[in-house]
């Protein structure tokens, strides 16, 4: 079945990772802007790291017959940095209008501050400006408290619950989300978050309903074939094929189908993949024979 991967940063992971996913039926990933590991200490790092992700990365991905598309916006944790938060701001809006961005994304809350949660309510605000989804991130510590939080924000904002994704959900969230009219998503991780048997189960008493799942791999211990793993695990657990498929492949494109610029007739064909191209002059061949891979 073809898969949509709709949070993965591929910018972290290597060449065998998107050959894997390819292999695996992944035909097209959403890569939303994120934090790096160290905070960015000024507006020019995230200009090269955006450009990186319309640009270079996208050329990476099709190299393997895979769609790269992005969601933009300024991360929580770096949210809280003066030095970054007004400039990046600033540039967001120009980001909004390419044709590859199909979201305002990762925006949320990490450690909970009010800074965090004034340019949650303005990335919402551009979200609305620019009629796009938003992809939000939900904190890993305390978060029935930040899910709640988020949903309060969003509500402030009277974005629709439609286009909202509140990720990183768990068993507990399920509960809170369900019934909001909003999407449910569920990061699947090797040891922590989700793993593929907890999603199992609560595909099991919950049903698929507005339901996303993704592998959120980074530069971190995390697995990009946590997606194909889990579907795997639903099949053996005796989950209707038509199910998941409408998990992993109807509900994401549904979802920054929003955008309006979702080719699905597209996707359902390989990105062009000759590894002959290049982009600005390089290629992800390295001096390689492309007559020879």
């Amino acid at each position: 079945m073809l898969i949509f991967e709709p949070h993965i940063h591929m910018f972290s992971r290597i060449t065998d990772d998107y050959e894997q996913l390819a292999l695996a039926g992944v035909r097209a990933v959403l890569e939303p802007a994120f934090w790096l590991g160290q905070s960015r200490t000024n507006v020019g790092s995230f200009v090269d790291y955006f450009e990186t992700l319309l640009g270079w990365e996208r050329h990476r991905a099709q190299q393997f017959g895979i769609h790269h598309f992005s969601t933009m916006g300024l991360n929580p944790r770096e949210a809280n940095d003066d030095r970054v938060n007004d400039d990046v701001m600033a540039i967001l809006p120009r980001y909004c209008e390419k044709d590859s961005v199909v979201g305002v994304g990762e925006i949320g809350l990490d450690d909970q501050t009010k800074k965090e949660e004034k340019y949650m309510l303005a990335q919402l605000e551009l979200a609305k400006a620019h009629d796009l989804p938003v992809l939000i991130h939900t904190p890993h510590r305390d978060k029935k408290r930040g899910f709640e939080r988020c949903i309060d924000i969003v509500r402030d904002s009277n974005i629709p619950m439609e286009r909202v994704l509140l990720d990183h959900g768990n068993e507990e969230t399920i509960k809170i989300t369900r019934d909001l009219g909003c999407w449910s998503g569920f990061s699947i991780y090797p040891n922590t978050k989700m793993d593929p048997h907890r999603m199992v189960s609560i595909v099991q008493e919950y049903g698929i309903e507005r339901m996303i799942i993704n592998s959120a791999a980074d530069w971190g211990v995390s697995d990009p074939m946590m997606v194909p793993r889990t579907v795997v695990k639903l099949e053996q657990a005796g989950v209707p094929r038509a199910d998941i498929e409408r998990l992993v492949w109807d509900h994401p494109t549904s979802f920054f189908g929003q955008s309006g610029r979702l080719d699905l007739d597209a996707l359902q064909q390989p990105a062009s993949a000759n590894l002959r191209d290049t982009f600005e002059g390089n290629s992800v061949l390295r001096g390689q024979d492309p007559d020879r891979m």
